[in-house]
Parts: structure tokens; C-alpha cells; sequence
């Protein structure tokens, strides 16, 4: 089930952002918009866009979820390896993605401060970056120890 949904879901995003199926909406709604008088902009003759455009906006929004849930997680795992195989890279960045807003930020910030600082406060910044990498990593740790004693 999975693989078919991917397959369609990746289908159904892909031609959705080209421009020729831009161009067959404006068609589609430019025709609609034409027969109006015909059919007396008649309350069906309204009902018939709204009800496509509601069904339609409601189906894409799972579908282009989809697709960015799998390509942000295709990404992070290519970040992962990357971070994996520089030699100066702290591992403890890889699964960062699953703190809190909040710990990010903490992060970026001591991130954004080290790389600020003077070439002589380096080392304090470095050290900063590494406490908070190493508590986020303990808290992890032990929620996910929790987790699976519960």
C-alpha cells in the first residue's frame, strides 16, 4: 500500500507543478467561467466549482504533505550521512530534527555565536555548543530509555 500511495502521491505532485497543468486549471475555470450566462449563473453552475475546487484543494493538501514529509526526510538522512563522515563534524547534530523548537534554537544560536566570536573566544564557544549538544543527547537518551520501559 505504501509503495502505490508513494508512487501516486510522487505522480500527482510531480505533474501538479507544471505549468501545463497550470494552464489546463486556468482552462478549465475560464470554460466554467464562460458557460455562466449560458446556464444562468445558476446555484448547480456555482456548486460545481466550489465543489471541485474544496475536493480537489483537500486531496492535494495530503498529497504535497507527503511529498515533503519523504524529501525532508531523504534530506536529513543525507545530512546524517554527511555529518557521519566529516571527520570534524560533532555526531551528535545527527537526529537534531527531533528536539523541541526551543533546544534548536539554543543551538543555532551558540552555532551563530561561535562562528561570531574572535579566533581567542573559539574555545568557550566551542565548549558552549558541545554542552548543549551533550545535554539534549542525555535528555534524548533517557526519554527514549523511558519510552521503552513503558
Amino acid at each position: 500500500m505504501d509503495k502505490i500511495f508513494t508512487h501516486i502521491a510522487t505522480r500527482i505532485a510531480n505533474a501538479s507543478g507544471q505549468p501545463i497543468t497550470f494552464v489546463f486549471a486556468l482552462g478549465l475555470i475560464i470554460v466554467w467561467a464562460a458557460t455562466g450566462p449560458v446556464f444562468h449563473y445558476s446555484d448547480t453552475w456555482q456548486l460545481i466549482v466550489n465543489t471541485a475546487t474544496t475536493v480537489v484543494t483537500f486531496l492535494m493538501v495530503f498529497l504535497i504533505q507527503n511529498s515533503q514529509n519523504r524529501d525532508a526526510s531523504a534530506m536529513q538522512a543525507k545530512l546524517d550521512e554527511l555529518i557521519r563522515s566529516v571527520d570534524k563534524a560533532r555526531e551528535q547534530f545527527i537526529g537534531i530534527e527531533h528536539l523541541t523548537d526551543l533546544e534548536i534554537c539554543e543551538i543555532r544560536d551558540a552555532l551563530e555565536k561561535e562562528v561570531g566570536d574572535a579566533q581567542d573566544k573559539q574555545k568557550t564557544a566551542d565548549d558552549s555548543v558541545d554542552r548543549l549538544l551533550k545535554r539534549h543527547y542525555r535528555i534524548r537518551r533517557m526519554e527514549a530509555r523511558k519510552a521503552n520501559a513503558g
